[in-house]
């Protein structure tokens, strides 16, 4: 017998405190963290005025953020218009639902082991879609339009292979679910990361253009686009849409370490530690090829997703549905 009031206690709780953990680590401090990075790639300090070597930059930032007025612009579509940061921010967080962080005993830390967690998470990622399009048609902006059309083809092209994966390495493990999949998975040479080294690959590049980062980053390019889908967001509106960016950037880092990198296993240190530690080395490389890499145009996006990732990801079905059946 379920004991629902219980239960429904126990999700509030989990949502708050994976939406304070999202809007404090992956929000404020990812913002400091790729700035820092950011500073160090390309030999430059990075912020250092405010707190010690900066610390409390990125807090200055969202007091500030705070204080500013929220402008709708005279016809655009006012509940469309204040709904569609929501529906980001939400997005990026419900991608988290699915994600065990670890052991506590004998009980896994997950908000939820669903019997189909990989496809929940994928359906998470695919509502980021509908937020961003949204916000993009109700401005009555024609840049920011234009912002969100190419941020919704880009997106939906790269959650084919973004599938694909998730498709490879559900066959190897035999379950959809997250925990399931990290406990298929055995130290580090029997990590998916080896056996499903294609998938590895084909898995960052969606995701990295699934958040739309850079070289990927062409729904925000401020040359020919002012900033995209967002153009005409100010205040909190504008950094819920950041907010949605970074949580959904740690879900993708969080889910390669739950897919490839065998979750929280690993030797002496708590698991919680170890997938932390996977997870901020993958947020690490996504923040090393944004400020490394120039921005692709379009038409280079699209045919790297159609014509080489999206093949490369079938051809590696097919080879791993052979390895599981022979």
């Amino acid at each position: 017998m379920v004991n629902w009031p219980l239960e429904i206690v126990r999700a509030v709780l989990l949502t708050a405190a994976v939406f304070t953990f999202m809007a404090v680590v992956a929000a404020m401090f990812g913002v400091l963290l790729e700035r820092k990075v950011g500073g160090w790639i390309q030999s430059r300090l990075g912020p250092k005025h405010v707190g010690p070597q900066g610390l409390l930059q990125t807090v200055a930032d969202t007091i500030k953020l705070l204080q500013k007025e929220h402008i709708e612009p005279r016809a655009a579509d006012r509940a469309i218009f204040n709904t569609a940061p929501l529906v980001v921010a939400v997005a990026g967080l419900m991608s988290w639902v699915v994600i065990p962080f670890g052991t506590l005993g004998d009980r896994v830390l997950v908000v939820r082991d669903l019997n189909i967690g990989v496809v929940f998470f994928a359906a998470m990622a695919s509502l980021t879609v509908v937020g961003i399009l949204a916000g993009g048609f109700a401005s009555n902006n024609k840049y920011a339009l234009l912002g969100g059309l190419r941020s919704a083809s880009q997106m939906i092209s790269y959650e084919l292979p973004l599938a694909m994966a998730l498709i490879a390495v559900a066959m190897e493990a035999g379950t959809l679910s997250t925990v399931g999949i990290v406990e298929a998975q055995a130290g580090w040479f029997g990590s998916f990361a080896f056996r499903q080294f294609p998938a590895f690959v084909i898995f960052l590049i969606a995701a990295t253009a699934e958040v739309n980062r850079v070289p990927f980053d062409l729904p925000e390019a401020e040359s020919e686009l002012v900033a995209g889908y967002f153009s005409e967001y100010t205040g909190m509106r504008f950094a819920l849409f950041q907010l949605g960016e970074y949580g959904e950037m740690f879900a993708m880092a969080a889910m390669a370490t739950t897919l490839f990198l065998g979750g929280w296993k690993g030797p002496v240190l708590p698991g919680v530690v170890w997938f932390l530690l996977k997870m901020y080395l993958i947020v690490f490389l996504l923040m090393w090829v944004r400020w490394t890499y120039p921005r692709y145009r379009l038409d280079q996006l699209l045919n790297l997703s159609w014509k080489v990732l999206l093949p490369a990801g079938l051809v590696w079905i097919l080879i791993t549905g052979y390895r599981v059946t022979f």
